[in-house]
C-alpha cells in the first residue's frame, strides 16, 4: 500500500477539496472513496470529507493496490501527424493524459490509440503499451507511440542516448535576460511536497536551452531544448530562475486570460527505426494558446 502525506498550510479549507488541490492526479470521486472506506487519516485520525482542517493538520492518504483494469478502446479524436508500420506521432490536445493511472482508469490518449490500432502487440506494462516519453495532461504537441516492442526498444534507447532532439513553445512570466541561454539544475522531488519536483542538490541532472522569440506584455515567448527529460523539468526550471510558466498554478500562478499552462510540444527529430531516415515534424500552437497571446497583445 502506497502512503502519501500532506500537511495542511492554512484554517478551513474542507479535507476533499485539499487533498483535490494537492493530489492533482487523483480524482475527487477516487479522494471520496478513500475517505469513505478509512484510508484517509487527519492527526492519527480518520475522518469525514467535510473537516473543516487547520494549519498544521498532518493528512495521511493510504492509496490501496489496486489490480489494473483492462485497458478498452476508446473512440476519442486523436490527431495524426505521421505513422507508419512501426509507430504514431500524435498531436496531443491540452486536457487529455497519456495513460491510465489512480484516480483516471480510462478517457486517455491511450485507450484512444488503441481504438486505432485494435492489433497493436502486447507490451511488458499493460496501462503503458508503446510510450516511449510523457507530456503532462494540459501540455500540448508532439508525442511518440510506439506499435510493437522492437520500435518501444529503439525509441526509448534514442532518448536514453539524447539523440532524439525536442523543443517546447512557452510563455513566461517576465522579460527573460539573457535572451538566450541554458538553465542547468538538478531536479528531485521536492523535500516538502513529494507531489512537486524542485531543484535540489542530489537531484538528477538536468539541462534546458531557450531563446527568447519575443517579448509580449511583460512576458517572454520562448523557444525552448530540452537536453534532458525530467518530470516537469520546464516548469520546474524556468520557475527557479524567477520565470515561471505562464498559467502554471503548480509552480506559478493561474491567468484569467490563459485556461492552462502555456507549454506547447512543437518540434521532434528523431530516427525511424524502419529505415534510419532521421525525420523532424512540427506542430503549430494550438487555437487556445494563440488566442491567448492575441488577448496578450491587445489588451482591452
Amino acid at each position: 500500500m502506497k502512503t502519501r502525506k500532506l500537511v495542511a498550510e492554512s484554517d478551513g479549507e474542507r479535507l476533499d477539496k485539499y487533498i483535490a488541490q494537492k493530489e492533482t492526479d487523483l480524482s475527487r470521486s477516487f479522494i471520496q472513496a478513500l475517505i469513505d472506506s478509512g484510508h484517509v487519516q487527519v492527526n492519527g485520525k480518520t475522518a469525514k470529507p467535510s473537516l473543516k482542517l487547520k494549519n498544521g493538520d498532518t493528512i495521511t492518504i493510504e492509496i490501496p493496490p489496486e489490480t489494473p483494469p483492462e485497458l478498452k478502446a476508446e473512440d476519442i479524436p486523436l490527431e495524426i501527424i505521421f505513422q507508419d508500420k512501426d509507430l504514431l506521432l500524435i498531436n496531443k490536445p491540452p486536457g487529455l493524459t497519456v495513460h491510465p493511472a489512480p484516480g483516471h482508469p480510462d478517457h486517455t490518449l491511450i485507450n484512444g490509440v488503441l481504438a486505432l490500432e485494435p492489433e497493436m502487440e502486447d507490451f511488458d506494462d499493460p496501462l503503458r503499451p508503446g510510450i516511449v516519453h510523457r507530456l503532462d495532461k494540459d501540455t500540448s504537441g508532439l508525442l511518440l507511440v510506439a506499435k510493437n516492442r522492437e520500435t518501444l526498444a529503439n525509441l526509448s534507447a534514442q532518448f536514453k542516448e539524447r539523440t532524439v532532439r525536442k523543443y517546447y513553445l512557452t510563455l513566461v512570466k517576465g522579460e527573460l535576460h539573457p535572451a538566450e541561454g541554458f538553465i542547468e539544475a538538478p531536479l528531485g522531488r521536492d523535500p516538502q511536497n513529494r507531489q512537486k519536483i524542485a531543484v535540489v542538490s542530489n537531484g538528477r541532472h538536468a539541462r534546458t536551452g531557450y531563446k527568447v522569440l519575443r517579448y509580449i506584455q511583460g512576458y517572454s515567448l520562448l523557444e525552448v531544448k530540452l537536453e534532458t527529460g525530467r518530470t516537469h523539468q520546464i516548469r520546474v526550471h524556468f520557475a527557479a530562475i524567477g520565470h515561471p510558466v505562464a498559467g502554471d498554478a503548480v509552480y506559478g500562478q493561474k491567468e484569467t486570460w490563459l485556461k492552462r499552462q502555456f507549454l506547447h510540444a512543437h518540434r521532434l527529430s528523431f530516427t525511424l527505426p524502419s529505415n534510419g531516415q532521421t525525420v523532424e515534424f512540427t506542430s503549430p500552437l494550438p487555437p487556445d494558446l494563440e488566442e491567448a497571446l492575441k488577448i496578450l497583445e491587445n489588451p482591452s
